[in-house]
């Protein structure tokens, strides 16, 4: 998909849960789609402060988790790096597997959810995610 591609559906998302596109929405996708990788909230409000020095990081922060919400970006949780976000990926279905070292992050399609689950009560579900975290081979390759 191209960088061009990747931000028009973002913004698409974007308008569809009623926001205004502004200048600084724009930038902020443009951040993720120029980026492959993981970027903290600190990283990306670096980012946005070059264009748009008033900017606050509560105001960065904000946008960066109602994008999250809305699927447009995707959280993860690092244990040593702590929150950060990247672009979601929309084609298909799949989940991650994550190097904790270097965060070079594999899609697979195995979905744990499509096992029977003997869920209590009528628990309904609405979405899930399923990560999972190790050392990619070069890194272990690497650290011999």
């Amino acid at each position: 998909m191209s960088h061009s591609h990747t931000v028009q559906e973002m913004l698409a998302v974007m308008t569809r849960n009623g926001w205004r596109i502004t200048d600084q929405r724009r930038t902020l996708v443009q951040i993720f789609a120029d980026h492959d990788g993981y970027l903290s909230p600190k990283d990306v409000y670096d980012q946005m402060c070059v264009k748009y020095p008033s900017v606050s990081f509560d105001t960065v922060y904000r946008n960066l988790r109602m994008l999250s919400e809305m699927g447009v970006l995707e959280q993860f949780y690092f244990m040593e790096g702590g929150l950060k976000f990247r672009g979601s990926c929309v084609d298909h279905h799949h989940h991650h597997l994550i190097c904790v070292n270097c965060e070079k992050t594999l899609t697979f399609d195995y979905c744990p959810m499509e096992q029977q689950m003997n869920l209590p009560g009528q628990y309904k579900i609405l979405s899930h995610r399923f990560e999972v975290y190790g050392i990619c081979e070069s890194c272990q390759v690497q650290s011999q």
